[in-house]
């Protein structure tokens, strides 16, 4: 497995794969990864020949009250994982590598960014469009591949994509749950026992959902309703939004269109964020 450190030497090897005729996928990720990182890079090397993961805590993702210093960065058992799955290089430039000295150019896209993360969360996708566009210009990457738990960013890729003509197709893994359904996710190791047990409402709400829409249910406000009921059941948890959505747009619905509808969730379980989502 490679590991490439600078934006040059980068570069050439993406150059050396193209000249060799070779197909490439890109995974994007902040690192401290885990099970639903796996499946990304399971993912990627059913669509390509060279699977490509970067690890780079993008500091523009991180809003004033949030603490990029304070984000994990276990280089080594990132890059232990990464040589487990199987990827074929890594890239793991410095934030000077990315931004340096003077950079003062960023991409924002206003539509698909706009709702649900982007109100709560509003350089998140800033940050997003600005590192895929550097990205894609320094691979040349012939796959994204992302996963469903991140739902609005692969939204926000593909239109940010087709918007500026970038010769890249998007692939989306489905979402890697724990045993008790909870969504795979860096920040489920900081919730304590009964935070937890709290957390897992989410997935039984989603599942509820989930039923209610197979059931012939089409209003999007007795869905959201009923789940909103199953979330406020548990004390820990408070409500950021609670969504149904067109998974391409990102506008809200207000009927369940069958299979083209994204239920999207994000609370506060104490103080820890938590992020889920399913098609209905």
């Amino acid at each position: 497995m490679n590991k490439i450190q600078t934006v040059q030497e980068m570069q050439k090897a993406a150059s050396t794969w193209r000249a060799a005729g070779k197909t490439t996928a890109l995974i994007p990720t902040n690192g401290a990864m885990h099970a639903g990182h796996r499946a990304l890079i399971a993912e990627a090397r059913t669509k390509a020949d060279i699977v490509i993961v970067s690890l780079f805590v993008n500091p523009l993702q991180f809003g004033p009250n949030e603490n990029v210093a304070a984000y994990p960065r276990p280089i080594e058992a990132d890059l232990a994982l990464c040589a487990e799955e199987g990827a074929d290089a890594v890239f793991l430039p410095a934030v000077e590598e990315i931004y340096p000295k003077g950079y003062s150019t960023y991409v924002t896209e206003e539509a698909v960014a706009k709702p649900l993360c982007g109100i709560s969360r509003p350089a998140l996708f800033r940050g997003v469009a600005t590192v895929l566009v550097k990205l894609f210009n320094i691979v040349h990457p012939d796959w994204l591949v992302l996963g469903q738990k991140d739902a609005q960013m692969a939204a926000v890729a593909r239109k940010v994509i087709d918007d500026l003509h970038f010769s890249v197709s998007v692939a989306v893994a489905p979402i890697v749950r724990e045993a008790d359904g909870l969504a795979c996710n860096l920040r489920n190791r900081e919730l304590t026992t009964s935070q937890r047990q709290d957390a897992i409402a989410i997935h039984r709400a989603l599942v509820c959902a989930k039923e209610m829409s197979d059931s012939g249910q089409r209003s999007t406000d007795r869905i959201v309703a009923e789940v909103t009921h199953i979330l406020r059941q548990h004390r820990r948890v408070r409500v950021i939004y609670i969504s149904i959505v067109d998974p391409v747009s990102m506008d809200q619905l207000r009927e369940v269109r069958p299979g083209a509808s994204l239920l999207a969730i994000a609370v506060w379980v104490d103080e820890v964020r938590l992020t889920d989502n399913i098609l209905i």
